[in-house]
């Protein structure tokens, strides 16, 4: 994928791939990265891609910066528009997003900013596509808030079980081939269903199989910030929603909403929390400015862009795009805000319409509320509620859920690795003897300040902070710091400058050795000896997760030689020994359905069923991320005994 070209609509792409030729077909993937490599000319709002001597391939985007139709991409060529030029082209371009085809309306008609957004369309703040709202939230939930009843659940229409058992289809025909052998045809078979279900509103289906193939992409490129785990997890939440489509269930969080909508959110008055650098490994960076209102709702305000690291640093300064502009991020961390006629999303980002008024306005401090009930809450109920529900279910729901701010009194006993060793300060235990808390860094960017100051911080054990961060729902008991602070009547905690009032941002502010005490004026601290233990990472489960993560990385064959060698290398008697025999059982099936294969009439060795194959491994898939999941709850539970 070449970023410097628009990005292109999915049944476009799906089009030109079907349009080729045979015989071209075979030649595609290697076109793509050929082309993809090739210098980019931007001019007269045009851009074009010379292919060769006589072929030139011009795209014309829309006004949405995406290419939407058929006639924006032209080649020079004779054999237009059934070439491998064009068509390689277009593969070579970015998928474009449902969001970016068609600009969301404020209230008041006017389109919200493309600044608040993430690369093609990805808001969120680590470059991920941007968290929707079901058909619960938005317009629906107020309506369904006003009233007594609440309406039965819908099952899907005729025309969205047709279009979702397509992209199911499609889908397991992918897992079946693995990553070498999901090209560009294959992937244009996911487009293609991506696009039917997209017409039938199967919103939800439709944003994880362009996922699925910016993850495809990713891994066959080779990207630096491509993670198997991710294109596991997208590939899980495809099958799963499609399937449940597919069988008519009538769950109102599978279909999704069309797009992330605007709505009037009044006069507000916002605090500013914490700054949030955003750098995406599709060359996106930005801030992040977490605020929170009076009566404790939380919102934010983004200023993402193309630029990356640099852009992440300089953004940490730049003037906030709402109202007048005369506060940066800087400023509204530490101060607040007075809105009106403001205009919210159902994730909570403020727009910056034309109608939005801003005024300056003093800052809140952590030690008051709502912070500060924040900060008493325990941490084993703010994560029991962030972590509530099956696992997988309603991932929109989840994972907004689990990007929530939380924040807590910790002390620190030591160091592992990248990672600080905390206890959790808890009212009638002695320090110390709180739970046992993972502080990660939340970006690892040489660009960034965390690394340094986590390196400051490690330095003081028995040192007393306030830290907020964000809950890592996938290892155990680990919280990703965003900002501390000292506690309140504390000596043995930091001692920031004045006009950082009162918190430090990991990510921009750089603690120096002045602001913590001396190690001599620290208490000593019992330390956890070493390091403590990871069950997520000692339990067997991962001879099952590596079975999974081979399904999708090496495809069908991959998964098949545990059943050719009777079993030995599959790991089963490991897993029936320590009580999973679920997992025994799943792992097993999954290897004997990937070597299963039927005759027909004649003896000849048939196709396999992509079907039975794609059941089996969702199955097992779902299993793995439920008992992972209850294994990281069980971390975070409250130790009633010191240990």
């Amino acid at each position: 994928m070449n970023a410097e070209l628009p990005p292109v609509a999915p049944e476009v792409v799906a089009a030109a791939v079907e349009s080729l030729p045979a015989r071209l077909r075979k030649k595609l993937d290697a076109a793509i990265e050929s082309y993809a490599a090739l210098p980019v000319t931007a001019a007269d709002g045009a851009v074009r891609v010379r292919c060769g001597e006589d072929a030139e391939v011009t795209l014309t985007p829309g006004p949405s910066g995406a290419v939407t139709d058929t006639a924006q991409a032209v080649c020079g060529c004779l054999l237009a528009p059934r070439c491998l030029h064009r068509t390689a082209v277009l593969g070579a371009c970015p998928v474009a997003d449902a969001e970016a085809l068609t600009e969301p309306a404020g209230p008041d008609g006017q389109a919200e900013p493309d600044g608040e957004g993430g690369p093609d369309g990805e808001g969120g703040p680590d470059g991920e596509a941007p968290v929707t709202p079901d058909s619960e939230g938005g317009a629906t939930a107020d309506a369904v808030a006003g009233s007594d009843e609440t309406p039965a659940p819908t099952p899907p229409t005729p025309a969205q079980v047709t279009a979702a058992a397509g992209l199911w289809a499609a889908a397991a025909a992918v897992l079946a081939a693995g990553v070498p052998a999901a090209g560009a045809v294959p992937q244009a078979e996911l487009l293609r269903a991506a696009h039917t279900a997209r017409l039938a509103g199967l919103h939800r289906a439709e944003a994880a199989a362009l996922r699925v193939v910016r993850g495809l992409r990713g891994a066959r490129a080779r990207h630096d910030g491509h993670r198997l785990a991710d294109l596991v997890a997208n590939v899980r939440e495809l099958l799963l929603t499609t399937g449940l489509l597919a069988a008519a269930d009538p769950d109102p969080a599978l279909v999704g909403t069309a797009r992330r909508a605007y709505r009037p959110g009044g006069g507000l008055r916002v605090h500013g929390v914490c700054r949030e650098p955003v750098i995406a490994a599709t060359g996106y960076g930005g801030v992040v400015t977490h605020l929170v209102s009076e009566d404790g709702r939380w919102f934010s305000v983004a200023d993402v862009k193309p630029g990356g690291p640099a852009r992440a640093r300089g953004a940490a300064t730049a003037s906030v795009a709402l109202g007048s502009g005369t506060l940066d991020h800087a400023q509204l961390s530490r101060g607040g805000l007075l809105i009106s006629g403001a205009t919210l999303s159902p994730d909570g980002r403020l727009g910056s319409g034309k109608g939005v008024r801003a005024t300056p306005a003093p800052g809140l401090s952590w030690t008051s509320d709502p912070l500060a009930a924040l900060f008493a809450r325990p941490l084993s109920e703010a994560v029991a509620a962030r972590l509530a529900g099956p696992a997988g279910r309603d991932p929109e729901r989840s994972e907004q859920a689990a990007r929530e701010l939380i924040g807590c009194d910790v002390i620190l006993v030591g160091a592992a690795g990248d990672q600080l060793l905390a206890r959790e300060l808890t009212p009638g235990r002695p320090d110390g003897e709180g739970l046992l808390v993972r502080l990660a860094p939340a970006n690892g960017h040489p660009d960034l300040a965390h690394t340094a100051n986590f390196r400051r911080l490690a330095s003081r054990p028995g040192l007393r902070l306030r830290v907020l961060g964000r809950l890592d729902p996938d290892r155990a008991a680990t919280l990703r710091p965003l900002a501390v602070g000292p506690v309140p009547d504390g000596e043995a905690t930091l001692r920031l400058p004045p006009e950082w009032q009162g918190h430090a941002d990991l990510g921009y502010d750089r603690i120096q050795g002045a602001h913590v005490p001396p190690p001599e004026d620290l208490p000593a601290v019992g330390g956890v000896g070493a390091v403590p233990p990871d069950p997520l990472a000692q339990a067997p489960l991962w001879r099952l997760r590596r079975l999974v993560e081979v399904a999708v990385s090496g495809g069908r064959r991959a998964v098949a030689e545990p059943a050719r060698d009777g079993g030995r290398g599959d790991g089963g008697a490991a897993l029936r020994r320590t009580g999973f025999r679920a997992a025994a059982d799943l792992s097993a099936a999954l290897s004997a359905e990937a070597d299963r294969r039927g005759r027909d009439v004649f003896g000849r060795t048939a196709e396999a069923d992509p079907d039975r194959y794609a059941r089996a491994w969702l199955a097992a898939a779902v299993y793995l991320t439920g008992t992972e999941r209850a294994l990281v709850q069980a971390t975070w539970e409250r130790e009633e005994a010191p240990v």
